[in-house]
């Protein structure tokens, strides 16, 4: 019998689109964006650029050893000071129920209300496929509602006729996001280097000690040095050996 062929090398990474100024991050939970986006970010207000968190629940179902009328606070401290460490300062919360996010009209609706509001040109969120790539666990119905209502609500928000209220109460519509860049996708197309930003996309993670002291020992990432810099390590190999985070882009 004939040796099986390798499979094909993923394709190389392009270099991350530089032509905009202000992003909006929009994800379920305190620490979504700490898992890798956060580095990128690092660099990227570095760079001067305005970037802004959205997170749709306060986390405040992710620690088992805690009620979720303790866990909220706890975790939206963890999270404002995470995103202080990458130089973000403006961080909202939408209340919706961590655990139960449901894709629908008061998602679209409160999604497009901040769209109009922060009116970014780059939207960043996480995967919101299925899973994470072959072999994989599926994912999580709040990362899959959430994306999929940013998505539909980008179109929401431009349309001056849809949520109709909101553009009476002077929130005018906004098209200008043209793109979306997602973290943590299986179908990867660009990369961001943060060798110089690692550092403190780890130590934006660990803001998030009672998260992670409250994760089953042997959970994926409870290291997050390790962790972020394997992922970076493996992103790079596919963008010039550089440390690296990977996004999906996609037009809007």
């Amino acid at each position: 019998m004939s040796p099986q062929p390798a499979p094909p090398a993923p394709p190389e990474l392009e270099p991350f689109p530089e032509d905009w100024t202000r992003a909006l991050a929009v994800v379920a939970h305190p620490d979504d964006l700490e898992y890798g986006a956060a580095s990128a970010i690092a660099r990227w207000t570095d760079e001067g650029r305005e970037v802004r968190y959205l997170l749709v629940t306060r986390g405040e179902a992710g620690i088992d050893a805690l009620a979720p009328e303790e866990a909220g606070p706890v975790r939206e401290a963890e999270e404002r000071a995470g995103a202080a460490l990458v130089g973000v300062d403006v961080v909202e919360f939408l209340d919706h129920t961590d655990g139960i996010v449901e894709y629908g009209l008061d998602l679209r609706r409160d999604l497009a209300a901040a769209i109009r509001r922060h009116r970014p040109e780059l939207l960043v969120t996480i995967n919101h496929h299925d899973s994470w790539g072959p072999g994989s666990p599926p994912n999580m119905a709040d990362h899959r509602n959430v994306g999929h209502a940013l998505i539909d609500a980008t179109r929401d928000a431009g349309n001056r006729w849809v949520f109709a209220d909101q553009v009476a109460g002077g929130l005018a519509p906004w098209a200008g996001a043209r793109r979306l860049a997602v973290s943590g996708s299986p179908s990867a197309t660009h990369a961001v280097d943060v060798g110089d930003t690692l550092e403190r996309g780890i130590a934006s993670l660990r803001a998030h000690r009672a998260y992670l002291e409250g994760l089953p020992e042997g959970t994926l990432g409870t290291d997050p040095a390790r962790f972020l810099r394997e992922a970076a390590t493996a992103t790079g190999s596919r963008f010039g050996g550089h440390p690296a985070v990977a996004f999906e882009l996609l037009p809007l």
